[in-house]
């Protein structure tokens, strides 16, 4: 007879249904209060509690594997892996995670609710989350135990949470002036919100230039997006230098301006964030704001280990930006 703990035992332990320990597990938690599912959880985890499909494989104290998460954003499109920001942290994660002798699984979500029956699934050792907000943060750490790190939270963090960012008002004003030294005199910046990251970035990028830069959002699908930029065209194409906050919204301008016979950068120069590798590969090259991505990594999987052996950690850690000037911002305007 198996002694493995079954659902059934922990509801009747803590004198719930099988189906509200069912719901917890599986992250449907909307109608069960907080303290439900944290006397759930907490259960959960004292008895090592692992689903049949993995209990064979992770049934011991560590499973080595460490989880990504990627919030599946609707400005992705449903393909949060093909945005090159994502797919190059994830590549360099996966290095410094099988450096350290561990396991990458990823998974994209929604729902931050999801990401605890996932941790409880896999028995993960350790999670790096990516682009979830401030309120999910606070909910996981109540929530569960596995440790966790994330990439750009920009706000002040429970304990036992590190944040792992970038100086997004450095990079802004870099690019402000730069396009100031360029002696552009009316400059854009393009942005799918104004708060967090953005809303830094923009803040840098206006400081840096002075008077003269203006601030639109732009919506986050291609197809509205595109419309936005046809409907504003005589008003886009009074400025002379664009800032778009991510490589992805500064490669799809430069395709909206190549469509409309604009030269870059003769008539618009134009600028991205995060200097990811197709940056080089495109014609002409984009100038952007580099962060290392590896260095993040690295950090990331090393503070993971220090939690995981209850050693303090600081609860953010900010890195360093860099311009990196090519063709598309280089042309001198007298």
């Amino acid at each position: 007879m198996s002694d493995r703990i079954r659902i059934c035992d922990i509801a009747q332990e803590l004198g719930l249904s099988s189906a509200t320990v069912s719901n917890v597990l599986h992250g449907k938690t909307h109608k069960v209060s907080d303290r439900t599912v944290q006397r759930v959880q907490q259960a959960l985890e004292e008895r090592n509690y692992i689903p049949s499909m993995a209990g064979i494989l992770l049934a011991q104290n560590s499973s080595q594997i460490i989880g990504i998460v990627i919030h599946d954003h609707p400005k992705y499109a449903g393909q949060p892996l093909a945005d090159p920001f994502i797919a190059a942290a994830l590549n360099h994660l996966a290095r410094e995670i099988e450096a350290d002798g561990q396991f990458m699984m990823v998974k994209t979500t929604a729902d931050a609710a999801q990401i605890i029956p996932f941790a409880s699934m896999w028995n993960l050792d350790g999670l790096v989350l990516l682009g979830f907000c401030d309120a999910d943060y606070a909910w996981l750490r109540s929530h569960m135990r596995i440790p966790f790190v994330v990439y750009d939270a920009n706000c002040p963090q429970p304990p036992g949470v590190c944040d792992i960012t970038i100086d997004d008002y450095d990079g802004g004003l870099q690019v402000g002036r730069h396009f100031r030294q360029q002696r552009h005199r009316r400059v854009l910046c393009l942005a799918d919100n104004d708060t967090c990251v953005d809303k830094a970035r923009w803040e840098g990028f206006r400081a840096g230039f002075g008077s003269g830069a203006d601030f639109w959002m732009i919506p986050m699908e291609q197809p509205q997006r595109h419309a936005f930029y046809r409907q504003r065209r005589t008003q886009l194409c009074q400025y002379t230098a664009v800032f778009a906050v991510s490589d992805h919204y500064a490669m799809d301008l430069m395709q909206v301006l190549h469509g409309w016979g604009l030269r870059i950068p003769e008539d618009m120069a134009v600028v991205g964030f995060d200097d990811t590798p197709m940056c080089r590969q495109i014609w002409p090259q984009l100038t952007s704001v580099r962060q290392d991505v590896a260095q993040r990594a690295n950090i990331a999987v090393r503070t993971l280990r220090q939690l995981r052996n209850h050693e303090p950690v600081p609860a953010a850690i900010r890195l360093p930006v860099q311009l990196v000037c090519r063709s598309s911002s280089l042309a001198v305007r007298e």
